[in-house]
């Protein structure tokens, strides 16, 4: 049996106590570790040494960990890599924007050390299991398959139509599985739309994709205030 690859973690706050400490920590579980402290450096870290998933800071000074969140999500490169928050912004509203930003997980300083570790390995998992599961566009949770190469939905192995746009909507949740979606970028992702159209035009398309999903519909849940995400059932 091939050995897994040592997975990269990329660890970035203004903070050198705070980056000592999770450089520390990550590779005591067996992780290759790069930290960073001047967010100015962030792309091209990222890009020299690509790593697995991404810790990063909020509150830093000239960028923070928002427009950087930001800033990855829009690169071909980047966008897909997971991201954690750790910051000293720990309120409802502030968990709420970085997620609704892009982020796969939000942690609040001071953290619990294993806390933080478990949830690192828990993102790491997902994204394996994800790429296992669906090297030629197949993806599967629970008795949902939807197979992009021939566009199709099978539901407890039934054929279920689909029209495009729901298609392509419940294929994004889905490859996005435990990731908040906002509506505007639903929106701009899967209508191709600005962020300024209705965004009712949503929450509609979910309603139809919940009632064809049948005894799976819970499989896509709703973040109040921010948007939908699949979810394993």
């Amino acid at each position: 049996m091939t050995a897994s690859p040592i997975k990269r973690i990329l660890v970035l706050d203004d903070e050198p106590d705070v980056t000592e400490l999770l450089e520390y920590k990550l590779v005591q579980e067996g992780y290759k570790v790069a930290v960073l402290n001047d967010p100015l450096e962030f792309v091209a870290k990222v890009r020299a040494f690509e790593p697995d998933l991404m810790v990063l800071d909020i509150m830093m000074p000239e960028l923070n960990g928002l427009q950087l969140c930001r800033i990855a999500r829009s690169d071909p490169s980047m966008k897909h890599i997971p991201i954690i928050f750790v910051t000293a912004k720990g309120e409802a509203e502030d968990r709420v924007k970085g997620l609704e930003t892009g982020a796969d997980d939000y942690v609040s300083k001071p953290f619990n050390n294993k806390e933080l570790l478990l949830r690192v390995a828990k993102i790491l998992e997902r994204g394996q299991s994800s790429a296992d599961q669906a090297p030629s566009g197949r993806i599967e949770i629970g008795g949902v398959v939807i197979d992009e190469e021939i566009h199709q939905l099978t539901v407890d192995g039934k054929n279920v139509p689909l029209t495009a746009t729901e298609f392509r909507l419940l294929k994004l949740l889905m490859e996005r599985r435990g990731r908040v979606q906002s509506r505007e970028h639903l929106l701009v992702n899967v209508w191709h739309y600005d962020t300024d159209i209705e965004t009712r035009t949503v929450d509609t398309h979910v309603r139809r994709v919940r009632e064809k999903l049948g005894p799976y519909a819970d499989l896509i849940e709703t973040v109040r205030g921010v948007g939908y995400r699949a979810v394993d059932i």
